[in-house]
């Protein structure tokens, strides 16, 4: 059969596990396939070790020496970004803004009810869409209004998702942070893991939308200060008792100013090599990704194989259709009134589903009916009220 399938079936992360206790956290395995005269390369590599940037140096320097020269020697060891960051934020400093974000939280956000955070490799459903063009250009044109980021707009339409689809007006999800953001100069050269992820509260309340974009804003800026706390220290902020998780679903905004810088392009730009396919995985049960380009928005979603991922995109989608609505038509509107239920679902939820008309006898009054249902079973229990039947 096929090298690739054969490849993936037997390194599949669901059965094949990366020893974390041995360096380094990539493997690498190769296999001839005959029958298209290809040699196949798989690359597992663990989020422990790297994050995307790193990945593009590392496919940059394999680029540099496949032409005969020697990589650039620029790229920063990350125990200079280790030290910065131990001597940055100090941890009383980021128990104080966590213990005021999440002190009062006691109850875990789960959409849909999932609650594993462990993953044991279940199947995973996805989908990717691309973000309608003219939507998009009304949402950078309502940021720029606002003064605000368009990670900011996202963020808000995740939680007003989220808000619906977990029954709350109080939600807490997980955000990925970029990391080298505050890093010092150079560590867009340096290899290793600067991503972090960290608790994300939004309350969807009767605050103006406007007011609602421009409040999420400031709190992702605050967060940006914070960006290397531990998870573990944010999390026990929380009034959530462990081990159960503060947040169950995940938001990974991703900026480019071009989609060039990615490994799956700066492999593409080398010469007889093929990029087959590239796959992401999470233990959170529920993951949405924002990639934003210059050029356009890719909308991605990840969910365990209880529920369909096309519904969850299709939320996500409505929600920032109805949020870039209202900062439009009606900014003065109750954040709380953002309705992110598609028109599909609506007319099921609210048509179909309650289209029970029946045929019923007119002759007969309700009371006879009743007599009648009462002489059919007369020792069932009509009516139960506390312990009184």
């Amino acid at each position: 059969g096929p090298a690739i399938e054969q490849l993936q079936a037997r390194f599949d992360p669901r059965a094949y596990r990366i020893d974390v206790s041995q360096a380094p956290l990539m493997r690498a395995f190769v296999a001839y396939d005959a029958a298209c005269d290809k040699w196949i390369l798989l690359v597992l590599t663990h989020h422990l070790a790297d994050d995307n940037t790193t990945q593009s140096l590392i496919v940059s320097e394999i680029r540099e020496i496949l032409a005969g020269r020697e990589p650039a020697a620029s790229q920063l060891p990350f125990r200079n970004f280790v030290a910065q960051a131990r001597q940055g934020v100090s941890r009383a400093e980021h128990e104080t803004f966590f213990r005021t974000m999440l002190g009062d939280v006691d109850e875990p956000t789960m959409p849909f009810g999932l609650s594993d955070t462990r993953g044991e490799g279940r199947p995973v459903g996805q989908t990717t869409r691309d973000l309608d063009a003219a939507v998009l250009q009304r949402l950078r044109a309502q940021a720029r209004r606002l003064g605000v980021s368009v990670a900011s707009l996202c963020h808000l339409a995740w939680g007003l998702v989220l808000a619906r689809v977990s029954g709350r007006d109080d939600v807490v999800f997980g955000t990925v942070l970029f990391g080298r953001m505050q890093s010092g100069e150079g560590s867009d050269r340096a290899m290793g893991l600067f991503i972090n992820t960290l608790p994300m509260r939004l309350q969807i309340d009767d605050v103006t939308v406007e007011a609602g974009v421009r409040r999420t804003h400031a709190l992702l800026a605050e967060l940006l200060h914070h960006e290397h706390a531990s998870l573990a220290l944010a999390q026990r902020c929380s009034a959530v008792a462990a081990p159960a998780p503060l947040f169950t679903s995940l938001l990974n905004y991703r900026h480019s100013r071009s989609g060039k810088t990615s490994p799956k392009e700066v492999i593409r730009a080398l010469g007889g090599v093929e990029w087959l396919s590239a796959h992401e995985r999470t233990n959170y049960p529920l993951g949405f990704a924002v990639n934003d380009w210059t050029f356009g928005m890719t909308l991605a979603v990840q969910v365990q194989d209880t529920l369909d991922p096309e519904r969850v995109m299709c939320f996500a989608e409505t929600a920032l259709l109805r949020l870039v609505d209202a900062l439009e038509i009606e900014p003065t509107r109750p954040l709380h009134a953002i309705d992110v239920l598609p028109e599909p679902e609506r007319q099921l939820v609210v048509e179909t589903w309650n289209a029970t008309d029946a045929p019923y006898p007119v002759d007969r009054l309700v009371h006879e009916w009743f007599e009648a249902q009462a002489a059919k079973t007369p020792d069932a229990i009509a009516l139960v009220q506390d312990e009184a039947s």
